[in-house]
């Protein structure tokens, strides 16, 4: 395309100086005359901006000039600045995710779980079960059980539960599979919201930039980075990113264990929940199924285990699809996690995006972006030619007619 776009402002050269020489043989070489000399104007103007966005034209300091690497430190931090305030921010998050029917998905899982009652889980559990009825009175146990359980959970202080549980598995590698489901998630996101990158691409964009179409251009890039991105982050196991991920969950991890703030969240959660008069509701109705079934159980674990546990997981599962505050309640948490991680950790997302564009040399994003966009830019040239020529067609028909 810079061939082109050259070759075309070398053939107006050349059409200037063949009517300048015909000239005075006919009226209409002045009109070839004045389209030939505007479109050269316009052409090398062209010709200097598209050049002064990646080098110095003519290797010439000229002020102004060589845009791109001169400031690839403001690009790297109006980029992580745009994802910030345009991705990562809780407002933005919270909106997408009211969207989000968590409790709904779980809910269908659950009513029809795969493989959930095979196993050792489903001889342990009986086992368990058994050894309880052996132990206790059976008249009691339900309401013993709900009472320790809830008094238990009050008790409880489960974020550093689960902070060791997850440093434990960050440790073990075991968090792997985490990190591939969050990967394939955002490029689920990411195909989801194309439409409102290029919207707010088209909306931040200049009038010059609409005029020319390279809002849509960097649109494309943006999004064609973004899914790159997220392909090298499936396929490599050691991407930067991958390591920033596994040190927010290993800070996700530390917080749980030791920051008040994060522990007061999640007790809070924990308090709601036991507080909620459907999740008392729905503990009563299924202990009342499992408490018929537990000396058969205890009798005949295999078949009565697998048949109760199997009643119980759908009737879980129902009850979250059909229970609109339980599903509400659950619904909110994930809402107030998902705004919470962006609070707490998109600053670090930003910080990444910004410090690996600042590691880049001069020439590394220059040549990247000049690939990505030149193509584009050329055709500025282009039309910068034969918009230039035909201005100059109607100044020199506006010169002869008055």
């Amino acid at each position: 395309m810079r061939i082109v776009a050259t070759a075309l402002l070398l053939a107006m050269a050349a059409l200037f100086l063949i009517a300048r020489a015909l000239g005075d043989q006919h009226p209409a070489w002045g009109f070839v005359r004045a389209f030939a000399e505007a479109a050269m104007v316009g052409g090398l103007a062209d010709w200097f901006a598209v050049t002064a966005l990646f080098r110095h034209p003519l290797g010439l300091p000229i002020p102004h000039t060589a845009i791109v690497p001169r400031n690839k430190d403001r690009i790297g931090d109006t980029l992580a600045n745009f994802l910030r305030d345009n991705f990562l921010i809780p407002r933005v998050v919270a909106r997408r995710m009211q969207r989000l029917d968590v409790a709904g998905a779980a809910g269908r899982w659950l009513a029809n779980p795969k493989g959930a009652t095979e196993g050792r889980l489903r001889r342990g559990a009986s086992r368990l079960a058994a050894d309880m009825l052996e132990s206790l009175d059976q008249e009691r146990l339900g309401g013993m059980v709900r009472t320790t359980l809830a008094q238990r959970l009050r008790a409880l202080e489960v974020s550093p539960l689960l902070g060791n549980a997850l440093a434990a598995a960050i440790a073990e590698n075991r968090h792997i599979p985490l990190l591939d489901g969050i990967v394939k998630w955002s490029a689920k996101v990411l195909e989801a919201n194309e439409p409102v990158i290029r919207a707010m691409v088209h909306e931040r964009a200049g009038s010059l930039m609409r005029f020319t179409g390279l809002d849509e251009t960097l649109a494309n890039k943006i999004i064609a980075g973004l899914d790159g991105m997220i392909r090298d982050m499936a396929a490599d196991p050691d991407h930067p990113l991958r390591a920033k991920a596994d040190e927010g969950l290993a800070q996700l991890a530390h917080d749980l264990q030791h920051d008040p703030a994060m522990q007061a969240r999640v007790e809070g959660f924990k308090a709601e929940m036991l507080d909620n008069p459907a999740l008392s509701d729905w503990w009563q109705g299924i202990w009342e199924q499992m408490r018929g079934a537990m000396l058969k159980i205890a009798r005949d674990p295999d078949s009565m285990m697998a048949g109760r546990f199997g009643e119980a997981l759908r009737q879980l599962g129902t009850t979250l699809q059909e229970d609109p505050e339980l599903a509400a309640t659950i619904n909110r948490f994930a809402r107030r996690a998902a705004v919470g991680t962006a609070a707490d950790y998109g600053d670090a997302i930003v910080r990444l995006v910004s410090e690996t564009v600042r590691g880049w040399d001069a020439q590394t994003i220059t040549r990247r972006l000049e690939n990505a966009v030149g193509r584009d830019l050329q055709y500025i040239r282009i039309n910068g030619t034969l918009v230039g020529g035909l201005v100059g067609v109607a100044i020199h028909t506006i010169d002869v007619a008055f």
